[in-house]
């Protein structure tokens, strides 16, 4: 992505984290005053630290709208709707860093087993999502830097889909993607 289009994506994130302490919700965009590459469907994962320590990360798996939107809708939502941190307020924002993960396409990965899973999956490039049932959770391609391992990498994905964590069953689906990154300098 071309980083004028990281740029304007960086700075909506931002400004709606500012819309969401002035008026309680993200920030409206229109797609059409946007760039094309911007306004193609597109899902991202945002991830708001501060001082190193997360403080929120909420995102979308599919695209389903255009990815200034979805930036928008999902900076908002790490500041104000993640369930394990309270709302963000004025007085963090200036200490905010924010992380922005543009996923690329699912691709299923039918494995038989977890050690199937585990041979295939590419550590460090594959952020992975599970599910089954009403069970379903995510890790980023980044979450490799604090979990190098596959074993542990899969472990805390089991656990975070709400599933046990040597869980593994017939009906489990797993798909793998890639994520650009985008940080603030």
């Amino acid at each position: 992505m071309e980083t004028a289009h990281r740029q304007v994506l960086l700075a909506t994130a931002r400004a709606s984290l500012a819309h969401g302490v002035e008026h309680g919700r993200a920030l409206p965009v229109d797609a059409a005053d946007y760039p094309p590459a911007l306004q193609a469907l597109g899902a991202s994962f945002v991830t708001l630290r501060i001082a190193g320590d997360l403080r929120g990360c909420i995102g979308s798996c599919e695209a389903v709208r255009p990815l200034i939107e979805d930036v928008s809708h999902n900076a908002y939502a790490a500041g104000f709707m993640d369930p394990r941190f309270p709302s963000l307020g004025q007085h963090e924002l200036a200490g905010l860093h924010i992380h922005i993960s543009i996923l690329g396409p699912l691709e299923p990965l039918a494995c038989a087993s977890a050690e199937e899973l585990l041979s295939r999956v590419r550590p460090g490039v594959d952020g992975l999502l599970l599910e089954e049932g009403r069970h379903r959770g995510t890790l980023l391609p980044a979450v490799w830097e604090a979990l190098p391992e596959p074993v542990d990498f899969l472990r805390h994905l089991r656990l975070k889909a709400g599933l046990p964590a040597k869980y593994w069953s017939p009906g489990l689906r797993v798909f793998r993607y890639t994520a650009e990154s985008i940080t603030e300098e």
